[in-house]
């Protein structure tokens, strides 16, 4: 039962302050996910963050849905889900009346002003634990060969994340994939040598 009250706090909180959309929620969801519930570590949490970007779909409610699901299966989805929007639901239901009538108020301009610094800062640090992983794993030519690749063909030509990420996840389970054989051929080729009786 605690599980559940913990999804729904967590993912409340996410859906209530994640201001600016899906990507500025991310750096909120990772803080309830994987530093104070701890229903994940951070390598869990980008991979998952990776798979989930290939997929259709708003990415903060596919994050709330694997999160749940790990947590409690698909109760614990449906929980994390509603917990997530629901809150923003409401709120923008009664905000938006307001909003609409002082649209054009130079404090409601200054408001959305004021908080945008504050989420390039948490993208900007998430960006960092991304490419510091990618470094530690990859090495930092083929991190950085990747980076400026992926920033060329999404930023110039326009290429969709989500096709740059599937390239990527099946290009490394191809490598995998022969590294694993390579590493199996080798282990049928060397055979333990048997003492000479004497």
């Amino acid at each position: 039962m605690k599980s559940y009250v913990d999804l729904t706090i967590g993912f409340a909180r996410t859906g209530v302050t994640g201001y600016g959309g899906g990507p500025s929620t991310i750096p909120l969801i990772e803080y309830e996910a994987v530093k104070k519930y701890g229903w994940m570590t951070e390598e869990e949490f980008g991979q998952t963050l990776a798979l989930a970007n290939t997929l259709p779909g708003p990415i903060a409610t596919k994050m709330a849905a694997y999160i749940g699901y790990k947590v409690n299966g698909g109760l614990g989805a449906a929980v994390a889900i509603l917990a997530h929007i629901l809150p923003s639901l409401f709120g923008m239901l009664f905000m938006l009346g307001l909003l609409y009538k002082f649209r054009t108020s130079p404090i409601v301009s200054g408001m959305v002003q004021g908080v945008t610094p504050i989420i390039g800062v948490m993208l900007l640090e998430m960006a960092y634990k991304f490419a510091d992983k990618a470094r530690k794993g990859l090495g930092m030519p083929i991190a950085a060969g990747l980076g400026g690749a992926s920033l060329v063909l999404i930023q110039f030509l326009h290429l969709h994340p989500g096709i740059m990420i599937g390239a990527c996840l099946l290009g490394a389970f191809i490598v995998a994939l022969y590294k694993k054989r390579a590493e199996d051929a080798a282990h049928q080729h060397v055979e333990p040598r048997k003492e000479k009786s004497v």
